[in-house]
């Protein structure tokens, strides 16, 4: 597998204020070259065995392979849920500039 290679992980938290300061450790952290913090959206799921109902706002967060470790680690760490959803999908195909960006953001955390 190539450690460069773009995922897209995708995240959610359950207020605004959760979700910018989790975007902005990400990034900061060079864990992910950039995070979006979506409009709020209603999540229905079951939990304990009950139906639950939850307002969240969503992160579409991108990074690469090699970086994922690290990402996931943060992302347990900043994450306020016991069970957070924490999904990566990789990127098939993108404009290669954009992508290189992001690879290049990952890349040089550790001379940040």
């Amino acid at each position: 597998m190539n450690g460069n290679e773009v995922l897209l992980v995708i995240t959610n938290l359950p207020d605004r204020a959760t979700a910018e300061r989790v975007a902005e450790t990400l990034v900061i952290q060079r864990v992910a070259a950039c995070v979006n913090v979506l409009a709020e959206c209603q999540s229905v799921y079951r939990w304990e065995s009950k139906l639950e109902h939850a307002t969240e706002v969503p992160l579409l967060i991108k990074t690469t392979r090699g970086v994922y470790p690290e990402l996931e680690e943060a992302l347990r760490k900043a994450h306020p849920y016991e069970l957070p959803e924490i999904v990566a999908v990789p990127v098939a195909a993108g404009l290669p500039d954009y992508l290189n960006w992001v690879v290049q953001e990952t890349q040089t955390r550790n001379q940040a």
